[in-house]
C-alpha cells in the first residue's frame, strides 16, 4: 500500500550502533601505581626535609674573650643542611666557662672554633687591675682581647719642674705600657670608677701596679692590626 503523498517509500536505515571503548586493566594499573610512586616519593622528601636537630644559639651578644655563661646560650630545634657544623645543645654544660674566640651575636647558631679555653693571660704575663675614673677612660666601651695602653699621668707640678731644669722633651713624655684587656668590672654607683683587669708583661707588673696606686694612670685604645 503506497504511503502518504511525497513520503519516501524505500527501507528504513538501520540505527548506528554505538562501540564501547574496552578497558585496558594493565594501563590502569600501571597509572595507579605511578601516581602512588609520586606520592611515597614526596612523602619521603617531606620528612627528610623536616629533620631537625637540637642545638645551641646565642641569646645575647659575647664580647671577643668572655667567658660564656648559661645564659648566653639556649637550645633550639633546626632543620640544618648537613654542611652546617653546630653544636649540639647536649653540649651545653661543657660550653660553660669556655671563652669567646670571636665576638658572638645574639640570635647566632653557636659553632666549633667560636669558643676557646685558653685565657687571655698568656704565659709570661700578669694580670694587674687598673681602676679608672670616667676621665681617664675612653667612653666607647671596653672588651676582653682590645688592645690598649697604660699611660703614666704625672703630676703636672712635676712635669713643670722637670722642664724648667731642662731636660729633653722626651724625658718628660709620659711613659706607656702595652697591655691587653681581660675583663671590664662594673661601674661604681657614687664615682664611676671601673676596674679594668690588663695582662702585662711580668716585668713590667709590679711597676704598673705602682703607678695604678697613685690614680696617675690613663687608659688609651691601641691601633687595630693594620690601622695606621
Amino acid at each position: 500500500m503506497p504511503g502518504p503523498a511525497g513520503a519516501p517509500t524505500g527501507p528504513a536505515a538501520a540505527p548506528r550502533v554505538v562501540r564501547q571503548r574496552r578497558r585496558r586493566p594493565g594501563l590502569i594499573a600501571l597509572s595507579i601505581a605511578l601516581i602512588a610512586a609520586g606520592g611515597l616519593s614526596g612523602a619521603l622528601l617531606f620528612t627528610a626535609s623536616g629533620q631537625r636537630s637540637s642545638v645551641l644559639v646565642v641569646t645575647r651578644d659575647v664580647p671577643v674573650g668572655t667567658a660564656i655563661s648559661e645564659a648566653d646560650l639556649a637550645p633550639a630545634s633546626l632543620a640544618l643542611d648537613p654542611a652546617v657544623k653546630a653544636v649540639p645543645a647536649a653540649k651545653k654544660a661543657g660550653m660553660v666557662g669556655q671563652r669567646a674566640a670571636v665576638a658572638l651575636k645574639s640570635g647566632s647558631l653557636l659553632s666549633p672554633g667560636q669558643f676557646t679555653s685558653a685565657s687571655l693571660v698568656k704565659a709570661g704575663e700578669q694580670l694587674v687591675g687598673v681602676a679608672l675614673k670616667p676621665s681617664q677612660l675612653p667612653a666607647s666601651r671596653l672588651s676582653p682581647g682590645q688592645k690598649v695602653l697604660i699611660v703614666s699621668t704625672p703630676d703636672p707640678a712635676q712635669a713643670g719642674a722637670a722642664a724648667g731644669a731642662g731636660k729633653p722633651a722626651d724625658m718628660t713624655a709620659p711613659q706607656t705600657l702595652a697591655a691587653t684587656v681581660v675583663a671590664v668590672g662594673v661601674a661604681a654607683p657614687a664615682t664611676g670608677v671601673v676596674v679594668v683587669d690588663v695582662a702585662v708583661p711580668a716585668a713590667s707588673g709590679p711597676t704598673l701596679a705602682a703607678r695604678v696606686a697613685t690614680g696617675a694612670v690613663a687608659l688609651i685604645v691601641a691601633a687595630q692590626d693594620g690601622a695606621s
